[in-house]
């Protein structure tokens, strides 16, 4: 019923023009604002052409799982362009991680991983594939 739909994922900030900034200058993404008032929103446009709608709310709660995955070619790369931007990678118990942040996994997924959150405290990550 849905399969030709051209879905679209969202998620809420506590500011917007924090988003903005963090997801338009910071990491690079192609940011549109619209809107007027209380319906201002963003729209990101990722390199495969998805969208997703970024919305203010007042009682905004960050994601506690990974919102966005954008793979990498070169993960050490990656984050030392994140550190260098001033984003801090998170390190979360459970997972061995190395001196940059960086988790290397192994059977099945990407070859390795770093997390890291946009202003609002949603978690993000680059990841790098087989």
């Amino acid at each position: 019923m849905l399969g030709q739909s051209k879905a679209f994922s969202g998620f809420s900030v506590d500011d917007l023009g924090q988003a903005r900034r963090f997801y338009g200058e910071t990491l690079g993404l192609d940011v549109d604002e619209s809107g007027e008032g209380d319906m201002r929103m963003l729209t990101m446009k990722l390199g495969t052409g998805a969208q997703v709608f970024v919305y203010p709310k007042e009682t905004h709660t960050p994601a506690t799982f990974t919102i966005l995955n954008f793979p990498v070619d070169d993960i050490e790369a990656a984050v030392a362009e994140l550190t260098r931007r001033g984003v801090t990678l998170e390190r979360y118990s459970g997972f061995d991680h190395d001196d940059k942040g960086i988790v290397r996994v192994g059977d099945g997924g990407p070859t390795a991983i770093a997390w890291f959150t946009d202003p609002a405290g949603n978690v993000l990550s680059v990841l790098q594939e087989n």
